[in-house]
């Protein structure tokens, strides 16, 4: 069965310690042992084999949806669906409007791309932790999140659809600055992913999605797929010609305009159509000082 079939539409969320979960109508039917994962293995590498074998599991899974036991999703604590990729991919300035916004001569089409640590994911229960950083911001980037089902290298525009397993909301958040662009992004928690994986066919085309970010009860973005500079297939073209994509990897899809600072106390909720809603808490850490930081910045957006 090729990856993201419509046989197995499922949203596919991982929770509590580990475990492996379908969400079906606000409910949570546990499959962890239907598909063989250790929910406290380390490294977690279970839903990596979960996406790699999925072929294997989809009829276990469409009928654990239909008749497995189920509990309240309000009542179990939401994980990141995907903890252990080889790579996160994300690709800069990839919406015309936010090119404008930070004044960016340059877009994603013809800049690539750059990575984010695996350990900067974090889930829709955890807060992004913001550094002890003075005189710097800590600004919200909403994003989509492709997730890869079928691995592979030199990947063409037309054979996209082949190698992509679903798609979840993601957050890309950042140090503002003028240093080197992954050091302000790979903080842990940084990179928060979920609320849940939704396999390719429950979202069908990925090409129009509505996206939306709030900051407490402000809207800050708005934007739509349609929108990007460099479209999904574009980019898994550009990321598997300099290397191989591998089940369970990340492509962050970029930003539209309107990203801004969050505090201590903010709840940042991001909505995606046909993909899923989270809201984070943000809390103030302890940790993550450095001198690489103590010179104070004023980030120069455009408003």
């Amino acid at each position: 069965m090729p990856v993201g079939t419509k046989e197995a539409s499922l949203k596919i969320a991982r929770f509590e310690n580990g475990r492996i979960g379908l969400v079906v109508d606000d409910h949570v039917v546990d499959v962890t042992d239907e598909i063989g994962v250790e929910p406290q293995q380390w490294p977690p590498v279970g839903p990596l084999r979960m996406i790699a074998d999925f072929e294997r599991h989809a009829e276990a899974l469409k009928k654990a949806a239909e008749v497995g036991d189920r509990v309240p999703l309000s009542s179990v604590r939401l994980l990141t669906p995907v903890p252990w990729p080889s790579k996160i991919v994300a690709f800069p300035v990839n919406y015309h409007d936010h090119g404008r916004e930070m004044r960016a001569d340059y877009r994603a089409d013809h800049q690539g791309f750059f990575l984010k640590p695996p350990s900067s994911l974090s889930g829709p229960a955890e807060p992004v932790v913001l550094p002890a950083l003075s005189g710097r911001e800590v600004h919200h980037e909403a994003e989509l999140a492709i997730v890869i089902g079928r691995g592979g290298r030199g990947i063409t525009r037309e054979n996209w659809r082949e190698h992509v397993f679903g798609y979840a909301c993601l957050l890309d958040m950042v140090v503002r600055g003028r240093e080197e662009r992954v050091f302000r992004k790979a903080y842990d928690t940084f990179c928060p992913v979920g609320p849940w994986l939704t396999t390719a066919d429950e979202v069908g085309d990925p090409a129009a999605l509505e996206m939306k970010l709030w900051v407490n009860d402000e809207l800050r973005q708005h934007a739509n797929t349609a929108d990007l500079v460099l479209d999904i297939p574009g980019m898994i073209e550009m990321a598997s010609a300099v290397m191989t994509l591998h089940p369970g990897d990340i492509i962050a899809t970029g930003t539209p305009a309107g990203v801004g600072p969050v505090t201590d106390g903010d709840v940042i909720r991001i909505h995606i159509d046909r993909v899923g809603e989270m809201s984070v808490p943000v809390r103030r850490g302890e940790l993550g000082a450095t001198p690489v930081f103590d010179k104070p910045y004023t980030p120069d957006i455009a408003k």
